[in-house]
């Protein structure tokens, strides 16, 4: 309870639903306690995103159940109804507490989980298989840095991974990680990203003047997308660089974490540049120099209107945040070297052409210098970071067998 009320500070949000977190969910009138439940476990916003292509796949297969999603932040809530407008319920995930767990799934009764990636929580688990459900592993992924952390708890990781009746594994370096640490090989198999199911037109079905106006100034603009503390910094020193060769350049800086809108804002407005916030009345953009995007849910359209993107939380390590998203739109993508979040696609990505590295911030101005004034090579590294997203496209087929298999 405390540390909610901490967070809270800072993201108000985790101040409602409160009961939730301790398996109190009350499901709406509509919610059948009898009916086949399917439930999907996705933490956040990006486990949230990447499940979209599956829950609406499982949709279309088995009208006749329902599903449920459950997350651990306000941000993944808020994901939940921008994905799926009301037609799954939502409920925050209790924490790992054996009475708050068993409460929750006497009151959902599901049939199946599917927890996304890596969201191993022992009483969860344990409890689902007191009650015979089937559990799956999806979109399964496992850093070097994670494995080794394990490896301190390795006999309560092995009983956790012996639980699960499937685990669908991003890569093959994923599922030997999982499989060192006690994963049942012939429960184990690599499918591939889910998030490489990203759809291009996704977000964008209505117009919407404000990012109408950023394409018809006809600059070039730089989207940096998802940025953390401490990294705003080192985009704002490259672009500053940028900007002093090639004037006729926007940024559009797009801060991971709500709660940090004002700080970044601030920043920005300190450095001495023409700033404008997407969430204020707007005027004209001819002078601005940044826009600092302040609201949720809008990603896709952020990438839409970009030349080029730096994916954050790179420059800072933590681990990068999604590089699927602008290479489904075909852009020239830059990451620092913080990747851990997406090394396996990072290098599919860099391998084909489509993304390059940087180290600072001093790599990052040479490489966008580079980008800018060079629209052939923009060109090129757009096609291939596309090609290899429409090239890995097999991980949602292959859950739908693992699924059907589960639940027949």
């Amino acid at each position: 309870m405390v540390r909610l009320y901490y967070r809270a500070i800072r993201a108000p949000g985790y101040r409602h639903r409160i009961l939730e977190r301790f398996g109190h969910f009350t499901p709406p009138a509509d919610y059948g306690r009898q009916k086949t439940t399917i439930w999907i476990h996705a933490v956040s916003v990006g486990e949230t995103y990447a499940a979209q292509p599956l829950v609406k796949a499982l949709q279309k297969s088995y009208p006749d159940s329902q599903f449920l999603i459950t997350s651990m932040t306000p941000t993944g809530s808020e994901s939940v109804k921008t994905l799926f407008d009301g037609s799954v319920f939502h409920a925050y995930l209790p924490y790992d507490l054996p009475m708050a767990i068993r409460r929750f799934l006497h009151t959902t009764n599901p049939d199946l989980l599917i927890i996304m990636e890596t969201e191993l929580w022992p009483n969860l688990i344990y409890h689902c298989k007191q009650r015979d459900m089937k559990i799956l592993l999806a979109n399964a992924r496992l850093s070097e840095k994670s494995a080794l952390g394990y490896e301190k708890i390795s006999g309560l990781m092995y009983k956790m991974l012996q639980s699960f009746d499937a685990i669908a594994a991003q890569s093959k370096e994923d599922a030997d990680r999982l499989e060192a640490l006690g994963a049942d090989i012939e429960e184990l198999q690599v499918t591939g990203s889910l998030k490489f199911h990203v759809q291009k037109n996704a977000g964008l079905t209505a117009d919407e003047p404000f990012f109408d106006a950023i394409k018809a100034s006809n600059r070039i603009v730089i989207t940096a997308a998802s940025t953390r503390e401490g990294e705003e910094e080192k985009v704002l020193e490259a672009y500053k660089d940028v900007q002093s060769k090639n004037p006729n350049v926007l940024l559009l800086l797009v801060p991971r974490h709500p709660e940090r809108f004002d700080e970044v804002t601030g920043l920005c407005e300190r450095s001495q540049l023409q700033t404008m916030r997407r969430s204020l009345p707007q005027s004209a953009i001819n002078d601005i120099e940044i826009i600092v995007g302040d609201s949720m849910g809008e990603m896709a359209r952020y990438y839409s209107v970009a030349n080029i993107a730096f994916v954050g939380g790179s420059l800072v390590n933590t681990g990068c945040q999604n590089v699927i998203e602008p290479a489904v739109l075909a852009l020239p993508i830059l990451v620092g070297p913080s990747q851990f979040n997406f090394a396996q696609i990072c290098n599919q990505l860099e391998s084909a052409g489509g993304l390059l590295t940087v180290s600072d911030e001093k790599g990052l101005a040479a490489s966008l210098n580079q980008l800018v004034e060079n629209d052939v090579l923009r060109r090129q590294m757009g096609d291939a970071s596309k090609s290899v997203v429409e090239g890995n496209q097999q991980a949602l087929p292959a859950l739908l067998h693992i699924i059907e298999k589960l639940i027949s």
